[in-house]
């Protein structure tokens, strides 16, 4: 039997428990830079959710991947369109990096940037299915040439056979790619012998297929304890320098000057500064520095993209449906449930930035109006914004329309995003 003494102890123990547990306010003012962009958006007229492009940000941080592929033996520097996936944002990136190398994922995106950077040399990042390719040269036209600026890529002998076909149908030659397996283990030619059947295929049809080079992504880099990656990381390398080996030693006669050895990607190319083993990296989500890529290696880059959301309305908090009672105990035990915020839209892969210490209501989850608990410390209102980074930005970027591109506190441009489909 639990003695009155014991039973007083008890509950002493658990109200201060209770009072050490009590969270604290998390709450706060936007910032300076914040607070510039919200009222940018308000003299502007902003009356839905946008996707920001902070240009002095972005500026910096295409410098940074420059420099890096600077590094001698200087590599190219190719921008990730699916990462930027807007006409306009990939020019500026592109223009500002002098460089004209893509690399697409996506047979829409390929056909829009043959034509609208007809310049471009296009590596493909993905194998693409044969009926892409069919479709991208019944529909091609213009300047853009295939036969010297793209480079299909290639991960198995079946699909070669099928692009060999199709090249012998049309009367083309391809530029053939091929992806090898690094240590990511999603496909690809996964050692040096296994290249043998489509490096003789590619020998053997000069008029219809010219060997490109080889893609080794090392993305598995990224999400690995930083011991293993540091253990991983040299035979990631050993793994691709033994397909060059293989390749040089066994066909010679594919070798020229011209071959792209790509690898890396926005979270690994500065594995690779100084490092002569590829001569191409890939780059694009580390430009707009989604939350997924707030690493190590990428400390000094500065987030550049921000889904920016109008606030519609403002309310008392610790509301929960058919528990009104319950309000005001969430509110007195949970100083970040005193209020909620409603804004429009809502649901994105994407995490709340600015003011500090909004968190999502998870009653209110919501594409429509999603709900955000803050505590009173946080002061904006109707029609102020709500400030979120984006998860990712391939997936995210197209969701809002036209981008708009901000530098100080001006609005200098809006730029539409590429099409999903055509």
């Amino acid at each position: 039997m639990v003695s009155r003494r014991s039973f007083l102890l008890g509950g002493a123990a658990l109200a201060t428990t209770a009072v050490i547990a009590r969270p604290d306010d998390q709450g706060g003012q936007y910032d300076a830079y914040f607070a510039r962009l919200n009222q940018t958006l308000r003299d502007n007229g902003i009356d839905h959710p946008v996707l920001l492009i902070d240009l002095d940000r972005l500026d910096r941080n295409i410098d940074r991947v420059v420099k890096s592929a600077a590094i001698a033996p200087a590599k190219t520097y190719r921008v990730v369109v699916k990462s930027v996936p807007s006409p306009a944002l990939v020019d500026y990136i592109a223009e500002r990096a002098n460089t004209r190398a893509l690399m697409c994922f996506h047979r829409p995106f390929i056909e829009a940037m043959a034509a609208l950077r007809p310049q471009s040399d296009i590596l493909l990042g993905k194998p693409m299915p044969i009926s892409a390719a069919r479709h991208f040269y019944a529909n091609h036209q213009g300047p853009f040439d295939p036969a010297t600026q793209l480079q299909w890529l290639i991960d198995t002998e079946a699909r070669l056979a099928q692009y060999l076909a199709l090249a012998r149908e049309l009367g083309i030659r391809l530029r053939i790619n091929l992806e090898i397996d690094v240590g990511l283990r999603r496909g690809g030619f996964g050692s040096p012998e296994a290249l043998q059947g489509v490096l003789t295929t590619i020998s053997a049809h000069p008029e219809h297929l010219q060997f490109a080079g080889f893609m080794g992504y090392d993305a598995h880099l990224m999400g690995l304890p930083g011991f293993l990656a540091k253990r991983e990381l040299p035979q990631v390398k050993a793994r691709y320098a033994a397909c060059k080996d293989y390749l040089q030693q066994r066909f010679p006669q594919l070798l020229n000057d011209k071959l792209c050895f790509n690898g890396a990607g926005s979270p690994t190319f500065r594995y690779y500064d100084g490092d002569p083993l590829i001569n191409d990296i890939s780059a694009g989500s580390c430009l707009m520095k989604p939350t997924h890529y707030d690493l190590p290696i990428l400390e000094d880059f500065e987030p550049s993209a921000f889904i920016a959301s109008p606030v519609l309305k403002r309310l008392q908090g610790g509301r929960v449906p058919a528990l009104g009672w319950a309000a005001p105990l969430i509110r007195a035990w949970d100083p970040n449930q005193a209020q909620i915020y409603f804004a429009y839209s809502g649901n994105w892969l994407a995490e709340t930035d600015s003011p500090p210490g909004l968190q999502p209501n998870g009653m209110y989850i919501s594409s429509n109006q999603q709900g955000y608990n803050a505590s009173d410390s946080v002061t904006i209102g109707v029609d102020d914004f709500i400030f979120l980074r984006p998860t990712q930005s391939e997936a995210v970027l197209l969701q809002f329309g036209d981008l708009v591109a901000v530098r100080g506190d001006q609005i200098v441009a809006r730029w539409p995003v590429l099409p999903a489909s055509t």
